[in-house]
């Protein structure tokens, strides 16, 4: 069995698909939704994590870019220097996925690198630029 995370994002058309029922029903894959942001007419993303045998993952993810929905793996990680950090909030400012949060009583920056859905945004976002892309 293999686990792996993705970033799926679907167009306006196919928000309405059950995609992740026929990843459950059809190919028997495990599915964990990590983060989702579905809503029909609009571009939605959905962070999951898919668990099946490699050859069956790969089936699914055939099928999900099938549908004409994007599917990128997340193999990266995003790193920081917590050191130099003034706590600006720029950065949580723009992390939709809540993996960079400020503290409202400490007015201190977290970051919970397992909600990290590696979008990048902190990257731009940092006035200091202390966010990296770690390749794991």
């Amino acid at each position: 069995m293999k686990s792996r995370r993705f970033v799926l994002t679907f167009p306006p058309e196919t928000t309405g698909e059950p995609i992740t029922y026929n990843l459950i029903r059809k190919f028997d894959i495990m599915v964990n939704i990590v983060k989702a942001d579905v809503t029909p007419g609009h571009i939605g993303h959905l962070v999951m994590e898919m668990t099946a045998p490699p050859g069956i993952l790969n089936e699914g993810l055939e099928y999900i870019r099938g549908q004409n929905v994007e599917c990128v793996p997340i193999d990266r990680r995003i790193t920081y220097r917590k050191d130099m950090c003034i706590h600006c909030g720029a950065c949580s400012a723009v992390c939709f996925a809540g993996a960079l949060t400020m503290d409202r009583t400490t007015a201190e920056l977290t970051f919970e690198p397992e909600k990290c859905v590696v979008c990048e945004l902190c990257l731009t976002a940092c006035p200091l630029k202390l966010f990296s892309i770690d390749l794991g």
